[in-house]
C-alpha cells in the first residue's frame, strides 16, 4: 500500500531538530512505499532552510515552500502532490510511536473506510498547565472519539494524527479555509459523503501542548471559534435523519456540550460560594461532592481505558475548577467574534521543542 505523510509548517524551527531520527525510524518500522512531503506555509524563521538542509538527501521526501494561506492551504498543497492512495497528515510538533502508521492503515482494508483517527496524547508535562491538558486530553477528546467511533459519529480526526483515503479528501472537497477548524469540517464532510471513519486508539501521537496561558487561550480559542464556524456551516445536518448518527447525535453533541453547559457550568462554583456564605452549606456541598465524584468515576474510566496511571486525576479537580472559568472566557470571546463576523487567521503558537522522545511500542 502506497502512503504518502504530509507535514504543514508554520515557524517550526524548534521542531526540527529530532524529526529526522523519527522520520527513520517510522520507515524502518512500517514496511510500505512511503513518501514524505514537507510544505513550508510561508514561515517568517528558518524553517524552510533547516528542513532543507536536514532532509534534501533523504530518500522519498520532498520539500515544498508557499505563501501563506494557512493550515487548510499547505494541507491540501501537499495531497495535491501525493501519488499515494492513502494520506496521513501529521503536525510538525508530534512524536508518532513508530508503529503507529501501520496502525492507521490497516483500517483501509475495508474500502468503506474514508479516514481513521490515531490518538493524541501531551507529550511535554513540563508544569501545571501542560499536565491539566494532559488530563482532558485522556477525559475529553480521546474519551468521547473514542466513544463515537462506534456510531461512526467522530466529528474530528486529529490534525496531530490523522489517516485519509485520498479518494474520499477528494470527494469531500479537500481541506477548506473557510473555518479555523479544518480538520473537524474535512471530518464531518467525509461523514455525509458515507465513508466510514474509524479510531484507532494504540496509533498514539505525542504533541506539543501550549506551556504558557497566552499560547493556550489563543490555540483554544481558534478551536473553539473553528468548531462554532464548522458547526454553522454544517446546520442543515443538525437533526437530519438523513445524516444518521452525525445529525442526530454528534452534531447535537457539539452543540450542547460546547457551546451551551460550558456557558453555564461555572454557574456551579458561583452558587456553592452563595450557598456556603448563606447557611446552606450542607446541601450544597452534598450535590457538590456528588458532582465531583461522578466526574471522578469518568476520568478512572477514560484513565483505564487509556492505560494511564490514576494518580494524575489528583489534579483533576483544581483543573476541572479553573478550566470552567478559562473556557467560559474563550467561549464569549468566540461568541463576541462570530456576532461581529469577523475571520481569524491559522496563527502562531511558540514551540519550545519539549516533546518527549517516544520509544517503540
Amino acid at each position: 500500500m502506497d502512503i504518502t505523510l504530509v507535514i504543514p509548517l508554520l515557524n517550526e524551527e524548534e521542531s526540527l531538530p529530532e524529526l529526522a531520527a523519527w522520520i527513520d525510524k517510522v520507515m524502518a518500522e512500517n514496511r510500505f512505499t512511503y513518501e514524505i512531503i514537507f510544505v513550508d506555509d510561508g514561515s517568517k524563521d528558518n524553517t524552510y532552510q533547516k528542513v532543507f538542509d536536514e532532509f534534501k538527501d533523504h530518500p522519498y521526501l520532498k520539500i515544498y515552500s508557499k505563501p501563506n494561506g494557512g493550515k487548510a492551504s499547505a494541507l491540501n498543497f501537499g495531497i495535491e502532490q501525493s501519488t499515494a492512495d492513502i494520506v496521513v497528515c501529521i503536525d510538525a510538533d508530534t512524536k508518532l510511536m513508530p508503529n503507529a502508521i501501520s496502525l492507521l492503515v490497516k483500517h483501509f482494508d475495508n474500502p468503506n473506510v474514508g479516514a481513521v483517527a490515531g490518538n493524541v496524547k501531551v507529550g511535554n508535562e513540563v508544569n501545571m498547565l501542560t499536565r491539566w491538558q494532559s488530563i482532558e486530553y485522556i477525559t475529553s477528546q480521546n474519551f468521547d472519539r473514542k466513544s463515537f467511533a462506534y456510531i461512526n459519529a467522530i466529528t474530528v480526526v486529529p490534525g496531530a494524527i490523522g489517516a485519509f483515503r485520498k479518494n474520499a479528501i477528494e470527494e469531500a472537497g479537500g481541506f477548506t479555509t473557510d473555518t479555523l477548524a479544518e480538520d473537524c469540517d474535512l471530518t464531518i464532510r467525509i461523514l455525509r459523503q458515507g465513508y466510514i471513519i474509524e479510531n484507532e486508539n494504540e496509533a498514539i501521537a505525542l504533541t506539543e501542548a501550549p506551556e504558557s496561558l497566552k499560547m493556550f487561550l489563543k490555540q483554544r480559542f481558534r478551536w473553539s471559534f473553528g468548531v462554532m464556524q464548522t458547526a454553522w456551516k454544517h446546520k442543515d445536518a443538525l437533526f437530519n435523519k438523513k445524516y444518521g448518527n452525525l445529525g442526530m447525535l454528534a452534531l447535537p453533541n457539539i452543540l450542547i456540550f460546547q457551546f451551551i453547559i460550558p456557558a453555564f457550568a461555572p454557574l456551579a462554583d458561583f452558587f456553592m460560594v452563595i450557598g456556603l456564605l448563606t447557611g446552606n452549606a450542607e446541601k450544597i456541598l452534598i450535590y457538590y461532592g456528588l458532582f465531583i465524584l461522578i466526574d471522578l468515576a469518568i476520568g478512572l474510566l477514560a484513565f483505564s481505558f487509556e492505560k494511564e496511571k490514576p494518580y494524575k486525576l489528583i489534579l483533576l479537580i483544581p483543573q476541572r475548577l479553573i478550566y470552567r472559568w478559562l473556557m467560559l472566557y474563550i467561549l464569549f470571546k468566540s461568541y463576541r467574534k462570530a456576532l461581529k463576523g469577523e475571520l481569524q487567521g491559522w496563527g502562531i503558537l511558540k514551540r519550545t521543542g519539549t516533546v518527549k522522545d517516544v520509544a517503540a511500542a
